[in-house]
């Protein structure tokens, strides 16, 4: 095998199937070498976006979304989309060519240094030899989907790709952990007898990050925490990339952390004497950590981050842990299911704040569309304004049905994202809520979905504004300046991309629209005239 065929049958013995990417002269072997093993390129029309879809790839199905680059300004496009997928906990293999080895040491024309470029935003960057390969590519994998997981980018030099390989042996690591013995890390004994804890406490909650979304599998913990809520009789909050985790029509969720009325939610929290802190990452918090409530982390790995305090750990596998507590649990329910279910009705209200009578308002849009899909609709939002309202009022039902960038938070991710969940899962109802400035940055993926077949209904926020700087410059006093986006005739744009589209500017277009039929084998694109007054209330 050549070295190509040698990276090629490692991403097919871990279950990668799709690649996605924008190629050039470096990367012909290992395009050749794709084909011939029955893999799907998905031709992206940058490589940043093209990154964007194997982040979403591998948040979706727990392996490593698989992108590439040519050299030069195809490697430095892709370095974003590594960022996110790095403060996303997203594993990914990216992989950029690059002239031949002989030459880079002294040529300029187009050259990078990739391991300078990437190393701060990867777990590791490293490069393939004939003589390497194979253990290369156990490494990049392991890495990879290694507690925390993340992208690792590998360089591919010209005259590489398609040479004989010597390191050619595919044999796997394991790449899936088994049930890891438990570690708890207490300064005293007390502190680590959780069971005691938790008998002692009035008001304990739980927060579940993306941790535990991504514990054992695609459902993550999910059915240990739903258990864990039921026994206790305790309050879940999620964050916004958890969300899922726990069904939202369960009757122990109590909203969603740091998205729209996170005052509510943090004061909530407040009220509470011991927080179980079940797989949360700190990466995903917008604002400080607020609480002195003594909190628990249970995690697969330590709180090294020491964002919030913990004064006990609880470090492996974090349903069995659930499971545990859930099982040497014999008192009565901590909460009352009315207490909590009053807490949902106050955030339900708190969400509608600075709705305007008669007007489209940002909750109407995500209101209409909850109401118009079925219960296991994917949805994916983007960076924005309207993100905090979606990561509120979306209700999600399932783990990982919702999509969103939430550690380095990156504008244009949602329509990538949506793409790659309709590829996934075909007949799953998939929207993508995106606002007009994201929308500007990656609308020419929208002739790529067309080609695709991909039915997906694409939402779009217009208000011809970068609404969250522009409502800092409105605090300041400052006028709205260097904020403004021209408005976009989308229905026109839509057409001419080859899909279907609409503009409309009220509550009542906008459900007649959603309760009729809808092209299954190319996007919608809906543009909603909103008016943003409800940002301001709400931020």
């Amino acid at each position: 095998m050549n070295v190509s065929e040698v990276m090629v049958q490692y991403l097919e013995a871990t279950g990668v199937r799709d690649l996605f990417g924008y190629p050039g002269d470096p990367n012909v072997e290992f395009m050749e070498a794709a084909r011939r093993a029955g893999m799907r390129f998905v031709l992206a029309r940058r490589e940043g976006t093209a990154g964007l879809m194997a982040e979403a790839y591998g948040f979706m199905t727990g392996r490593p979304g698989v992108c590439m680059s040519t050299l030069g300004p195809g490697s430095s496009n892709l370095v974003n989309a590594v960022a996110n997928a790095r403060l996303d906990r997203v594993p990914m293999i990216a992989i950029s060519g690059q002239i031949e080895r002989r030459r880079e040491q002294t040529f300029t024309h187009q050259v990078l240094d990739h391991t300078l470029l990437f190393s701060p935003v990867s777990k590791w960057a490293t490069q393939v030899a004939p003589d390497t390969v194979a253990g290369v590519m156990r490494k990049a994998l392991r890495t990879a989907l290694a507690e925390r997981p993340g992208p690792v980018h590998i360089t591919t030099h010209a005259d590489v790709v398609g040479a004989a390989a010597s390191d050619d042996q595919v044999l796997l690591p394991p790449l899936r952990a088994a049930a890891s013995p438990l570690q708890v890390f207490a300064p005293e004994a007390q502190a680590a007898d959780l069971p005691r804890r938790l008998r002692a406490a009035r008001r304990p909650a739980v927060l579940a990050g993306i941790a535990a979304q991504r514990a054992a599998g695609v459902a993550g913990a999910s059915g240990s925490l739903a258990k864990l809520a039921d026994v206790l009789g305790v309050p879940v909050v999620v964050s916004p990339m958890a969300k899922g985790v726990i069904p939202e029509d369960h009757p122990c969720y109590a909203g969603t952390l740091d998205m729209a009325c996170n005052a509510l939610v943090w004061e909530f929290l407040k009220g509470c004497d011991l927080l179980l802190a079940v797989g949360f990452d700190a990466v995903e918090l917008i604002k400080p950590w607020q609480l002195s409530v003594p909190t628990v982390h249970i995690d697969a790995t330590p709180n090294t981050d020491q964002i919030y305090p913990a004064d006990a750990e609880w470090v492996g596998d974090i349903g069995a842990v659930l499971e545990a507590i859930a099982a040497a649990w014999q008192g009565e329910p901590k909460w009352e299911a009315a207490e909590i279910a009053r807490h949902r009705v106050a955030l339900r209200a708190a969400y509608y704040a600075g709705r305007v009578e008669g007007r489209l308002n940002p909750t109407d849009v995500v209101d209409l569309a909850r109401e118009a899909l079925p219960r296991e609709a994917i949805a994916t939002a983007d960076v924005g304004s309207h993100k905090l309202l979606v990561g509120q009022g979306w209700a999600a039902y399932e783990p990982r049905s919702v999509l969103m960038s939430n550690g380095l938070s990156s504008m244009g991710y949602s329509l990538p994202a949506a793409m790659v969940a309709k590829l996934l899962e075909p007949s799953r109802e998939v929207v993508c809520f995106i606002g007009d400035g994201g929308m500007a940055m990656v609308q020419g993926e929208l002739r790529l979905a067309a080609s695709l077949g991909l039915g997906i209904l694409v939402i779009v926020f217009c208000d011809d504004s970068l609404n969250r700087i522009e409502i800092k410059q409105a605090m300041r006093n400052y006028p709205s300046w260097g904020t403004r986006i021209e408005p976009t005739d989308l229905a026109q744009l839509a057409r001419s991309m080859g899909c279907e589209g609409a503009m409309l500017g009220s509550a009542a277009e906008l459900s007649q629209l959603l309760s009729g039929a809808r092209p299954k084998d190319r996007p919608l694109v809906v543009g909603a005239r909103i008016d943003p007054a409800q940002y301001t209330a709400q931020f």
